[in-house]
């Protein structure tokens, strides 16, 4: 089992939202029995829940209110714990399931008025530790100490309280370039010559490492992932985590699961060659590389990929072939697709059923 690949699927909010919220307790159990039946039958082994997507959570919590993806308002009363029979049911078909959490984001708009007092966001609005983001929403500050203490008790009421396989982390970090602009000054005081990046990468590694921490301590075979974008300067530049470090040293992650997003024909970040970076990336042997692909994108225009628009259209096999050129890689160990309902929706495409029939050929 522990050499068997990694075969992952995203469940996200968005799932929660369109396939279990509003509904019956019963109606929302047999639902979440059905996608459990359904990656099993795939022959998918690993699931990714997004347990908080919006400094909230689908689960009962003392640190954080419960979440508008699965009740009608932020901090209704659960209809029961979603965790809970999720893990329940994924260990009963013999699934792995990840706790993912986004650990900065606090909504995707500016709209304030749905955000529970329950929510620790509400106390901190309109100071230094929250942070309107135009054209993103609201997002809590890395570099404010209490915002990391939060972050981490919330990481170990999960530990403590469920049976999860591991936590996950995705690729919002940093969400803009001036959240933090008075905490560096007040570094700056102290190193005069700290850049900035330096001092972002430091603080998102701190987290990481410590979020390590709490993992291995209530379990050593618990994992610890992070899913960073995919090309890898954007990290250092953009996102502020130093993804370099995590995979050449021991005591940051399990796992990288780069978003690489991209068909082989990307004008930008062709596929052949950005897999072939993260492989390269990663020195230290107990990391293992588990690329996230791109089935969402199975019918569509990739409008960002120059001459390689319209890949997606023209080929419906490309998520087979960029998880058999990836398998012969060194640090290889699986792949994850997002997500679920791209896979398994019901009104799915033409393009994405063919792509779905191309992968499942190779995964038995």
């Amino acid at each position: 089992m522990e050499n068997e690949e990694k075969r992952a699927i995203f469940i996200s909010y968005i799932e929660l939202g369109k396939y279990i919220r509003g509904q019956e307790e019963a109606t929302m159990k047999n639902t979440i029995d059905d996608m459990i039946d359904t990656i099993k039958d795939f022959d998918f082994n690993m699931i990714l829940l997004q347990v908080r997507s919006f400094s909230d959570a689908i689960y009962p919590s003392t640190i954080f209110p419960s979440s508008k993806t699965v009740v009608e308002t932020e901090g209704d009363p659960l209809p029961f714990d979603i965790l809970d029979y999720f893990i329940e049911q994924a260990h009963a078909a013999n699934l792995e399931l990840h706790a993912w959490v986004n650990p900065y984001r606090i909504r995707s708009s500016a709209d304030m008025t749905n955000i529970s007092t329950d929510n620790p966001a509400y106390a901190w609005l309109h100071t230094n530790k929250v942070k309107e983001v135009e054209g993103k929403g609201l997002f809590y500050n890395p570099a404010e100490k209490e915002v990391e203490t939060l972050i981490l008790q919330g990481i170990q009421e999960i530990l403590d309280n469920y049976a999860v396989d591991g936590i996950h982390f995705d690729d919002y970090f940093y969400p803009d370039d001036t959240i933090d602009a008075l905490n560096y000054e007040q570094a700056l005081q102290t190193d005069p010559n700290l850049s900035l990046q330096d001092y972002r990468l430091g603080i998102t590694s701190q987290l990481v490492k410590k979020v390590y921490q709490l993992v291995k301590k209530k379990d050593r075979n618990l994992l610890f992932g992070i899913s960073p974008e995919g090309n890898i300067t954007n990290n250092y530049e953009t996102n502020y985590i130093d993804t370099k470090l995590f995979g050449s040293q021991k005591g940051y992650v399990d796992y990288l699961m780069p978003q690489i997003y991209y068909g082989f024909l990307n004008g930008v970040r062709p596929y052949y060659n950005t897999v072939q970076e993260w492989n390269q990336l990663i020195t230290e042997k107990s990391v293992m590389l588990i690329p996230a692909l791109a089935f969402y994108k199975s019918g569509t225009v990739d409008n960002y990929a120059k001459e390689g628009a319209n890949e997606w259209i023209e080929y419906n096999n490309i998520i087979m072939r960029e998880i058999l050129v990836a398998r012969p890689l060194s640090m290889y160990a699986g792949f994850a697709i997002y997500r679920y309902d791209s896979v398994f929706g019901r009104d799915i495409s033409q393009a994405a059923f063919l792509e779905k029939e191309n992968l499942k050929s190779i995964l038995y």
